[in-house]
């Protein structure tokens, strides 16, 4: 199994562009954030629509400190946004990029396991 690279077909891999260690540190941090079920599950709810702390804690059936401290972490990572309006905060999702981000997740995970063909 354990194969040299000069076998490899593809010998110039010195010409492949590596991503910036900062910004595949910022990414890493955004993929953390999405990466928890319960954190997920609230941009899912603010990927329809803006809502409040206390539609999301009635949606997801939690308490307002856990959706609170989840949000925090979310806006944190800069992937929502908030408005104030009276004694209500309402969140949304940052941007169109991190919608994509939730539906190609989304997608990816409700495809069938396929078993490796490499033996």
């Amino acid at each position: 199994m354990n194969e040299s690279h000069s076998d490899c077909e593809h010998t110039k891999v010195e010409s492949i562009e590596v991503a910036d260690a900062a910004l595949c540190e910022r990414a890493a941090a955004i993929f953390r954030a999405l990466g928890e079920p319960n954190r997920l599950k609230l941009l899912c709810l603010l990927a329809n629509r803006e809502l409040c702390v206390s539609e999301l804690t009635q949606i997801l059936k939690d308490n307002v400190p856990a959706v609170s401290q989840r949000l925090k972490l979310l806006k944190s990572e800069r992937l929502v946004k908030q408005r104030r309006q009276g004694k209500h905060i309402f969140y949304r999702l940052a941007d169109a990029h991190i919608q994509h981000l939730i539906e190609n997740g989304l997608a990816h995970g409700s495809e069938p396991t396929l078993e490796s063909t490499e033996e």
